[in-house]
């Protein structure tokens, strides 16, 4: 914090200096000056918060001086030290803020308690500016969200224009009454890669940019407004020069172009009357959008045509589900490639594919996917690192925006080949630790051993190890305990020296009654029997 010193009597600044007790108040510079002019340089370069000034100086007066700071540095803190007790003088230094009127000589306890309360007001001041400001920008960056949160709802009811009609004149310059209106949308899935990597670690950059360059041309006019709808379209409402809406799109995509190095894709819906039209011409934009045919070059502004309407046949994915998933259970890239290629080539005879059609192969993989996986893995309880959605199903561009076919088959023959690699890495783990867990219970049969506990130990599921058990060995893992142990007994049954009660612990067993019942469930005849037998 700094401190300005004015009076024309260098002994009175030096008074102030030695009666202040500065690092209690943290103010590290002081500053002086002997009159008003020298104070006005002073303060414009050093913003002082905290003044000190005579009223009696030649040149300006310091009444002059205050009535100055109050309009040029309104925040400053002032702190009158004059030897003339005049009520003018007095009135002049509460109606220009003054915390304080100090007659000389200075009474150092008056001064210091007077600093005090300037240092303690300036404090208030800054922290309430700055808790305005943290306000301010607050609003700022909630703005926008308020805005498209409001703008989405009012293109799905337009009954909600009623509320608010009036803040969009107010915000937007938007016209009252029933006025013709138009919907664009901004085609944000043939965004060029090149565009897409440059905004790789933030999208929402992409867009806040996207939506700046969109509201610089429609709102400049008070032509319209851009925002970003909650489905996350870039949406442009037009109500102004509604006819010539391509036009102005056009204009828009070139201030794109320039900053971005590509133009993209608008649809646009038909010219409706607010407020119902609103709605009907933003499902018209989307409908435009969806419908473009992905394998031609297209009109970067496509505006809708209620005539167009093309259907065609349509392949299914799902018919191809059991070649693909024998593929992968090969193993082979060849297999997996030619498999693929099947499918390829029937997209290569469709010289029709529009949005929708991409989307239902999207889920008809997804539903795939997931049947493939229950198959192929289980219900494993371990974390498995599978490849990501974007590994099966990639829909690649070209420069034209195009859909790049024979990219997007070498993709999905990647995504299928580390889905491949990943399942026979996963079923040679299988076979391993089915192996591992009979090492481990050959080694432990008088252990207490449970499924649970061998479930435990080697990080699997109950029901995934005696699944798999019975696969391996066409045995239950619990016949196999039992009978590892009853080969064990019948040798100790060869030494006379161990007691029936003693076997029956040496291979697992607390109870000699159940061990024999067992036993004799499995051999036919009880411990004793069998070892009579033996002699």
């Amino acid at each position: 914090m700094k401190a300005l010193i004015v009076d024309d009597e260098r002994h009175v600044r030096e008074a102030i200096r030695m009666l202040v007790d500065w690092n209690t108040y943290g103010i590290g510079t002081i500053l002086e000056a002997q009159d008003a002019k020298t104070a006005i340089d002073l303060i414009e370069q050093e913003r002082p918060q905290i003044i000190f000034t005579d009223m009696m100086m030649p040149g300006i007066m310091g009444s002059e001086l205050l009535a100055w700071i109050q309009q040029h540095a309104p925040r400053t803190k002032t702190i009158v030290i004059s030897g003339h007790d005049d009520f003018d003088f007095v009135r002049k230094t509460v109606m220009y803020g003054g915390v304080d009127y100090i007659l000389k000589p200075i009474d150092p306890e008056q001064l210091n308690e007077a600093v005090s309360k300037a240092v303690a007001s300036r404090k208030q001041d800054d922290e309430g500016s700055e808790q305005e400001q943290r306000k301010s920008i607050e609003i700022n960056q909630l703005k926008p969200v308020y805005w498209n949160k409001m703008l989405t709802h009012l293109l799905e009811d337009p009954s909600y224009y009623s509320s608010i009609d009036e803040t969009l004149q107010t915000e937007f310059g938007m016209p009252g009454g029933s006025l013709p209106c138009r919907i664009a949308v901004l085609a944000t899935d043939t965004i060029n890669a090149n565009i897409r990597s440059k905004f790789a670690r933030s999208e929402d950059l992409l867009y806040f940019s996207l939506l700046n360059i969109c509201n610089e041309f429609v709102r400049t006019h008070n032509q319209g407004v851009a925002f970003r709808h909650d489905h996350g379209d870039i949406v442009v409402i037009l109500w102004k020069q509604t006819e010539r809406a391509a036009a102005l799109l056009d204009t828009m995509n070139n201030g794109i172009q320039q900053a971005f190095g590509s133009r993209l894709e608008f649809g646009v819906g038909s010219e409706r009357l607010v407020p119902a039209g609103f709605k009907q011409s933003y499902h018209e934009a989307i409908l435009v959008l969806r419908q473009r045919n992905m394998r031609a070059a297209r009109p970067r502004i496509s505006c809708y045509d209620p005539s167009e309407n093309p259907r065609q046949p349509t392949v299914h994915l799902s018919e191809y589900e059991d070649r693909l998933l024998l593929a992968i259970r090969s193993g082979r890239e060849k297999v997996i490639k030619d498999a693929v290629q099947l499918w390829i080539n029937q997209v290569e005879a469709m010289s029709y594919i529009n949005m929708e059609q991409l989307e239902l192969w999207r889920h008809e993989l997804g539903v795939i996917k997931a049947r493939w996986l229950k198959e192929l893995f289980g219900d494993l309880s371990i974390s498995l690192t599978l490849p990501s959605e974007s590994a099966f199903f990639i829909v690649p561009l070209d420069p034209d925006g195009c859909l790049s076919i024979k990219q997007w088959g070498v993709e999905l023959e990647e995504g299928l080949l580390r889905l491949s690699q990943l399942w026979t890495e996963h079923k040679r783990q299988d076979e391993h630790i089915i192996f591992d867990i009979v090492k481990y219970v050959d080694s432990h049969y008088a252990d207490d051993l449970t499924l649970q506990n061998i479930a435990e130990r080697f990080y699997l599921s109950r029901e995934y190890i005696s699944r798999k058990f019975k696969q391996q060995f066409q045995e239950n893992l619990s016949d196999y305990i039992e009978r590892i142990r009853m080969d064990k007994a019948k040798l100790l049954l060869m030494n006379p020296q161990y007691r029936i009660v003693q076997i029956a612990e040496l291979v697992g067993y607390k109870d000699e009654k159940y061990f024999s019942k067992v036993f004799k469930k499995q051999e036919g005849v009880s411990p004793n029997e069998y070892r009579k037998k033996l002699k």
